[in-house]
């Protein structure tokens, strides 16, 4: 299982960071060696991350708690949404709105009037309104859709957020330490580790490398939640035992 794993990621290119002088020296425990000014990840340092943090994610689904998928940067969004959609879980994929955590009840009130846009669209209330009215309406509602329509399902704040490139998504990661949510991250060379409190180091430029990590996370996921599905089953049939 562990040959394959490494072979996956090889072939994914996991292992390629930035140029070396774009690197940050606390990652300095995670790079294996520099080749052609371009610093190579310790592909055992990727896996022991991917291990721990595919162990927490499935103990936090398992108990019923959230995680909160995010990455919009362009190699990220289709996989953070297609994974985000699979495992029925919250995410991230265009735009981070700021509040998002620290300012949750906000948020929500937003998607409120998200819902009143989507009603007034489906119903011929739309066609009493003027022309540009309506044109309006439809920016608002594709604006809206676009950033608010993967937290959708988000009625509490989240345990866990998996990220993907935590510069990129500073100001998550600013929200969740401030919140004391755990963090995630496929970290590349370029980032701080200290910021993250579950790193996974790998490529987090290359869709392939991207696609890989997010898919076996999200793997994690649909595993914790198989699990509670089961303990739950359990405690049905148990109920129903006793009563009879």
């Amino acid at each position: 299982m562990a040959t394959v794993l490494v072979k996956d990621l090889i072939e994914a290119g996991v292992h390629f960071g930035h140029r070396a002088s774009r690197w940050n020296p606390k990652m300095r425990p995670y790079i294996y060696a520099r080749r052609n000014q371009i610093h190579i990840i310790d592909v055992r340092e990727t896996i022991r991350g991917l291990l721990r943090a595919r162990r927490y994610l499935q103990q936090v689904i398992s108990r019923g708690s959230l995680v909160l998928l995010v990455g919009t940067k362009r190699q990220s969004c289709d996989v953070i949404e297609q994974q985000g959609v699979r495992c029925g879980v919250p995410f991230v994929s265009d735009r981070w709105l700021g509040g998002t955590l620290t300012n949750f009840r906000t948020i929500r009130s937003r998607l409120t009037r998200l819902e009143e846009l989507e009603d007034l669209r489906s119903s011929d209330k739309i066609s009493a309104y003027s022309k540009k009215m309506q044109s309006s309406l439809n920016r608002e509602y594709r604006k809206m859709y676009r950033n608010l329509n993967g937290i959708r399902a988000m009625n509490r704040l989240p345990e866990c957020l998996m990220i993907v490139d935590p510069r990129k998504e500073k100001n998550a990661i600013r929200e969740a330490r401030k919140l004391g949510i755990t963090t995630v991250a496929l970290i590349d060379t370029d980032c701080d580790p200290d910021e993250v409190d579950l790193p996974i180091p790998g490529n987090d430029d290359s869709i392939r490398s991207i696609e890989l990590i997010v898919t076996l996370l999200a793997d994690a996921i649909m595993s914790g939640k198989n699990a509670a599905g089961a303990v739950k089953q359990e405690q049905v049939e148990g109920a129903v035992a006793a009563a009879v």
